[in-house]
Parts: structure tokens; sequence; C-alpha cells
């Protein structure tokens, strides 16, 4: 079978990875029995974890209008029961063929599965960092969403009050001063989050690291589109004033098409007018 094609019942890997990182990306479901999913070092990018025997207290919370791919360790026990509960309770969802044994075969990225426990043991999880978002603080929120927990609350507050925010609410800081998940000399937060979740060899998210970090720390040399990502991203700024959480879902668009370019068409060229054939 064809490693990229889908069925009905069962998803490929490279299928379902081509659909992570997207805003089409499924609802993901681990479910490895608990003592195998604790002894592994990586999940699948999005993926939460849930008891197959418990599949009619956790299908309550899913999103009906968003379909299901339900991983375990081999893709024949365990994520096959769910699923076909799943269906029969009117889900569209999928198994993963081959599970995540099969992910790992080919290749595909995974999270660290002790950041995920460090920054976001629960879903939802709670992030907070500067107002006023531009470059670093909408590339990271929208790797939080897109590869660690999609369904993340991000919240700007005034510079000062990121400490004490994130204190009192047990939120994740970043991309502030004296926060572990934030710049790193050269690099930006982006390229921090991308080492500790483990997933700065990806070769796309790793040349979009390289576009960010050129257009948020003045080092257009780094990468021939960052110049455009911080033009773009100041005019996207500029209209939308105070409203941070516009700009994110604006802001997302531009990451997922940048994103979408560096795993299809980074090689495509456009000419014109073109040369008449002869």
């Amino acid at each position: 079978m064809d490693d990229t094609a889908t069925n009905d019942f069962l998803i490929s890997p490279r299928a379902l990875w081509q659909r992570i990182g997207t805003p089409l990306a499924p609802q993901i479901i681990d479910t490895h029995r608990r003592p195998i999913f604790d002894a592994l070092s990586g999940v699948i990018p999005g993926a939460a974890w849930r008891d197959t025997h418990q599949v009619e207290s956790w299908a309550t919370g899913l999103d009906r209008a968003r379909p299901i791919v339900v991983a375990c360790a081999h893709g024949e026990q365990m994520s096959q029961i769910a699923v076909a509960h799943l269906r029969g309770e009117g889900f569209a969802a999928q198994a993963l063929e081959g599970g995540h044994d099969a992910w790992v075969a080919t290749g595909l990225p995974l999270v660290d599965k002790k950041a995920l426990a460090r920054f976001a043991p629960k879903s939802p999880s709670v992030w907070v960092t500067r107002r006023r978002p531009k470059i670093d603080r909408v590339a990271c929120p929208w790797l939080i969403r897109r590869f660690i927990d999609p369904q993340a609350l991000i919240l700007f507050v005034d510079p000062a009050r990121v400490p004490e925010t994130a204190k009192e609410i047990g939120a994740v800081p970043f991309d502030i001063d004296g926060v572990e998940l934030s710049h790193e000399g050269p690099r930006c937060s982006f390229d921090t989050m991308l080492k500790i979740f483990g997933l700065e060899s990806e070769p796309a998210l790793a040349r979009l690291a390289l576009i960010v970090r050129g257009a948020d720390t003045g080092r257009p040399d780094l990468a021939p589109e960052a110049a455009g990502l911080l033009a773009v991203s100041l005019g996207l700024s500029a209209l939308a004033g105070d409203d941070d959480h516009g700009l994110l879902r604006r802001g997302f668009m531009v990451y997922d098409a940048l994103f979408a370019w560096l795993r299809h068409a980074a090689d495509e060229r456009h000419n014109w007018p073109a040369k008449a054939r002869s």
C-alpha cells in the first residue's frame, strides 16, 4: 500500500504526518497500555493519552467536527477497539496503521515526553508572554498549538507582569528574560522550544527556525525569507493594534503557509513572462 494513502479505517504514518502542523490536523489519541506509554521517550506531536477502556467517558470531550486518529503500540488492538467504539458513536475516526512502532520506523518526529511532562502535563496547558507579539511570540504559540498541545491557552500581559502571572496561575512563561523558554545567545525562543521538545531535527521546522531567527534578531542574511517574514509580521502588528489574539489568528496563517511551502513547494519556481517554446 502507498505509504501516504488512507482508507476508511486506517491511516498511514506519512498521511497523518502530512496533516499534523496544519489547521486540518486531526485529534490524535494515544491508547498505549499505560505501562508501555510511561516507558516511551517520545509521543506523536499533538497526541493525548487516553485509556481505551474508558472510551465512553473521554469520547464526550471530543470535537465531532474534527476527525480523530487513534494510535497504540502496533495499531492492532487498543487503537482499533477505541476506533470501533468511536465510529459506532458517529465520529470520523481512524487507527494509525502499524501504530507508534510504524511511526518510529518511518522516521517521523516525536515530541520529547519529559519536556511535555514539565511544560504541558495536562491539556489545556497555559502559557504566558508579553503582549503585542510580532515574530517570536507568534511563532512560539504556533509551534505549541500545532505540535505540543492543540488546546493550549496563550495569555498576553504587560511585560513586567509575566513572571507574576505565571506564578499566580501556574502558566509557562516564554520569550522573556530569565526563563528557560527564551533566547539563548543568537538563537531565539522558537529555537529553544524546538530543542527542548525534540523537534529541531525535523527538516521543515529547522528551516523555519532559520527564517524566524533571521526575522526576529535582525539577521536577514540567515535566510532569504527572513526579510519578508519581518515585513509581514510588522504589517500584521500595525493592523492588529492591541488585539493580540486577533494577531495570532492572522499570524498562524503566515506560519501555516511557510511550513507548507517548506514541506511541499520550496523548490518550485515561477517566472513571468514564461519563455516561449521553440
